[in-house]
């Protein structure tokens, strides 16, 4: 397992892409996978340097780790900040017309969509988001 320790500023998010990106390409993932995970790296990291501290800036640090048999990936995001789960809230209506619909609440739904498996734990006074994505 590898880990990357950074401030949760919005300005660091080409490292932790870049992070999690490079070791998909080194095991020769699609072009495909290596976009669902760009676009839920993006989401999560965001949401942890826009909410999770502010108006103060943190830590986060962001685990990862690859199995051969499946083959997969699992990304961990670890903050101490506010305590939030993204994973309590409802699914929006993306059926509904759009000036109907809530705001908030489509980067979550898109995270889920994208990765095989997501859990949430609060520990320790740590918000820990983990994902699994299967290539």
């Amino acid at each position: 397992m590898e880990k990357l320790t950074i401030e949760a500023k919005v300005e660091n998010l080409p490292v932790v892409t870049e992070f999690i990106s490079s070791s998909l390409e080194e095991k020769a993932c699609s072009l495909k996978i290596i976009m669902q995970m760009e676009l839920v790296i993006e989401e999560i990291f965001v949401n942890v340097a826009s909410y999770a501290y502010r108006p103060d800036v943190g830590l986060v640090t962001v685990y990862k780790e690859f199995s051969e048999n499946p083959a997969e990936i699992t990304v961990t995001f670890v903050d101490g900040g506010v305590e939030y789960n993204p994973l309590e809230h409802k699914d929006p209506d993306i059926n509904a017309d759009i000036d109907k619909r809530n705001i908030g609440g489509l980067g979550i739904f898109l995270i889920k969509k994208n990765v095989d498996d997501i859990f949430y734990e609060r520990k320790d006074g740590k918000n820990i988001l983990t994902f699994k994505k299967s290539f």
